[in-house]
């Protein structure tokens, strides 16, 4: 992905009003991501937990998706999810059901898709192997893929999601 500014970010979202996206909180490490290293910049909100956000380079240009993750109770210590983009299996609260409300007239009657996704929105570096699953027991998969193949495969599952939101 490339390096993105505060502005980029706030004029990419496309499923919240612009003051809702002029008033969200951003990442406050944004110039130091690891910009090579992410198919979408994904953060939570440090002043609102249950909100997150995702930006993402769509057909040359930025689609930014606001989030909410669900507030269910913590799962058992022998539980596990997988995420549906990077396929990264997590134990505990590790994954999170966030939901975004469609584009349109469909999302100003409610309408919105939800998707298990890595808590910290982080699936860029858990595909290439910069980031591991934390916890004890946690069960690493042993994929024939390549990091760089993985990748691909969590764009696809990440352009699939935004589909969904924006169609």
């Amino acid at each position: 992905m490339r390096p993105v500014t505060e502005h980029d970010i706030r004029t990419s979202f496309v499923n919240c009003s612009k003051g809702e996206a002029k008033r969200l909180g951003l990442p406050k490490d944004l110039a130091d991501q690891p910009w090579e290293d992410l198919d979408f910049l994904g953060w939570r909100d440090p002043g609102a937990p249950e909100r997150a956000y995702l930006v993402a380079e769509r057909d040359d240009r930025l689609v930014g998706v606001s989030l909410r993750a669900t507030s269910g109770g913590s799962r058992g210590f022998t539980s596990r999810s997988m995420c549906s983009l990077c396929l990264t299996t997590h134990p505990g609260g590790g994954v999170a059901l966030m939901t975004a409300r469609r584009t349109g007239e469909s999302g100003r009657q409610g309408n919105s898709v939800g998707q298990y996704l890595c808590a910290d929105l982080a699936c860029s570096l858990y595909t290439r192997g910069r980031k591991q699953a934390a916890g004890d027991g946690v069960v690493v998969v042993e994929e024939s893929l390549t990091p760089a193949e993985k990748a691909v495969r969590t764009r696809a599952n990440l352009h699939s999601f935004l589909d969904k939101v924006t169609g």
